[in-house]
């Protein structure tokens, strides 16, 4: 039977990553710092395993008779956090480093990192007008402060060790992943949830507004997690070198993020512009035509579809925690 790590799999992605993984019959061995009743989705057929993977000690342990290690583990969370955590942010090289080099003793198959859309240059970003990111856009280097350089760096280490020793290693950039089974308060939910959220209380409460950070004008591409999932495990098999956006091609501003949530909700808000709130760049839109042309596809799942089930995640939780 082949077996997996995932690193970081108590968290949004990688618990949804597990379930899909442990679909095909493959042993998943699961890390996360977290406690286990904080991990996001707990499954009882993989090895669950708590442990602080900046430490060489604990990737020495979980890289053990692994065939493929999915390195998604990162201090990180929505703009907010970012922005005031610059330091926790790229503490996380010490997670990338330590299981690359276990990853490389115990003679790993394929290493597959997750890379982040914020590795690309904010002044491209914020230049005005549309603009969309390909992957040699990251070039020359002025990713966002702290969490993009951590990420950047990390994927130079990647590269380096396929090619100094042989490591297989496979990268791929996100871009504003949400679906449910995320975080969605406590300031480390990324903006569909935290949208979802402020939806709901606005709606709940009969408190007619929401807060939007920025003038609403910003504009991202969001890609739903099962997509996501899919790239991941197409792009750790695939024999793509170099990294690759993993990302939906459309776009939405915050405001269309907010009409479609109003319309899922069956409410209309006075919008609250918070212009001195963090609001990262202007615009964060990837090119998917490498991922087209290596992979054959690229994510699908309408925005107002991937929306619609995450809100009724959230308000499900949401009631549960009011009750």
């Amino acid at each position: 039977m082949k077996r997996a790590l995932i690193a970081g799999g108590g968290g949004f992605i990688g618990g949804h990553l597990a379930a899909g993984l442990l679909r095909e019959g493959i042993h998943v061995r699961v890390a996360d710092v977290k406690p286990l009743e904080q991990w996001y989705q707990r499954f009882a057929d993989a090895e669950n395993i708590v442990a602080d993977l900046k430490h060489p000690e604990a990737c020495q342990a979980a890289c053990r008779d692994v065939d493929e290690v999915y390195n998604l583990a990162a201090d990180m969370g929505g703009m907010g956090f970012i922005e005031n955590n610059k330091a926790l942010c790229m503490l996380s090289v010490l997670i990338n480093t330590h299981l690359l080099q276990a990853a490389l003793e115990h003679h790993v198959g394929r290493y597959f990192f997750a890379s982040s859309a914020c590795v690309y240059n904010v002044n491209k970003q914020n230049a005005g007008g549309f603009v969309t990111l390909a992957e040699d856009d990251a070039y020359p280097a002025m990713p966002e402060d702290g969490y993009g350089w951590e990420k950047l760096f990390s994927e130079r280490m990647c590269l380096h060790f396929r090619e100094d020793f042989g490591l297989q290693t496979r990268i791929a950039r996100f871009n504003n992943v949400y679906g449910p089974y995320g975080a969605w308060r406590g300031g480390r939910e990324r903006a569909p949830a935290a949208m979802c959220r402020k939806v709901i209380e606005a709606k709940e409460t009969g408190k007619h507004a929401i807060e939007i950070w920025g003038d609403g004008s910003q504009t991202r591409s969001f890609t739903y997690v099962t997509d996501c999932v899919r790239g991941v495990i197409d792009v750790a098999r695939s024999e793509i070198l170099e990294p690759i956006n993993l990302s939906a091609p459309s776009v939405a501003s915050i405001n269309e993020l907010v009409d479609a949530l109003e319309q899922i909700a069956g409410i209309k808000l006075e919008r609250q512009y918070k212009l001195d709130a963090p609001q990262g760049v202007q615009g964060m839109n990837s090119d998917t035509s490498k991922m087209r042309q290596y992979l054959g596809w690229e994510p699908s799942t309408p925005l107002r579809d991937g929306l619609a089930e995450t809100y009724r995640w959230i308000h499900a939780e949401y009631l549960k925690g009011s009750g």
